[in-house]
């Protein structure tokens, strides 16, 4: 049984893939995990191959959800990026995205940050 904050999250999910659908992406993977690492979406479009960490949250009273996005988490999102492109032997240009959630009620809010980080390979 999955808990709120569990069926919140891939809310979220279906959500940013909705949104990256409506403007152009096509989604290659939800949730690839690759040993202890995940990403949440990796997408694509004609110029990127994007990497994408969703953050949803139901309250912003400890930060807006993008801020949880810690630096431990980017490394890792890099590593997997890392692992993803050599196993799949691609050669795209790479973004590092986060969608960030806000749920008010039954509406959602959400905000895509295109480039939030870069990779330091």
């Amino acid at each position: 049984m999955k808990t709120a904050n569990q069926e919140l999250g891939q809310k979220g999910e279906v959500l940013a893939m909705e949104y990256y659908r409506k403007n152009n992406y096509v989604i290659l993977e939800r949730n690839w995990k690759c040993y202890h690492l995940e990403v949440d979406l990796i997408a694509l479009n004609e110029d990127y191959l994007v990497f994408c960490e969703v953050k949803t949250r139901s309250y912003t009273t400890l930060g807006e959800p993008e801020t949880f996005v810690t630096p431990q988490k980017q490394k890792n999102l890099i590593r997997a990026a890392n692992l993803y492109l050599t196993r799949k032997n691609i050669s795209k240009e790479v973004r590092f995205d986060i969608v960030s959630i806000v749920q008010n009620g039954e509406n959602f809010q959400l905000h895509h940050i295109p480039n939030a980080f870069l990779p330091k390979w």
